[in-house]
């Protein structure tokens, strides 16, 4: 029996999809990547470093991502967290949108932001030397 293999998730880049954060442990299927599917209503496809600004618009839009609840830790600045596309875009229209981790970030997004949008607003990580 030939059983298909499963489809790679692919970052915006088309390359294997980098995971988002084990810790805390994120993304629609709970597996560290933003990975998607047709039942994630909210496309969590959105790897975003947390800013105090970005918790803070999350909470009063009406989505607490700071406080801790029974299964959820609660986020904090400098976490990773898969975020829902539409959330992101929100938070930009704002002015409060997160900076987005590219190699993490599924390509999915592509269909609701475009790819200038995403660079301009791309986490830089700190090298060491």
């Amino acid at each position: 029996m030939n059983v298909p293999s499963p489809t790679v998730a692919r970052n915006v880049f088309g390359e294997p999809l980098v995971p988002c954060s084990f810790d805390p442990m994120t993304g629609y299927f709970r597996d560290g990547c933003c990975k998607t599917c047709d039942d994630d209503i909210g496309n969590h496809v959105v790897c975003a470093v947390m800013n105090p600004t970005f918790l803070m618009f999350s909470e009063a839009s009406g989505n607490d991502l700071s406080s801790v609840r029974p299964g959820f830790p609660g986020l904090k600045p400098g976490d990773q967290w898969c975020l829902c596309a539409s959330r992101w875009v929100e938070a930009w229209r704002a002015g409060m949108a997160p900076q987005i981790v590219l190699e993490s970030t599924n390509q999915e997004v592509l269909s609701v932001i475009s790819m200038e949008v995403l660079k301009r607003h791309a986490y830089k990580q700190e090298q060491d030397c």
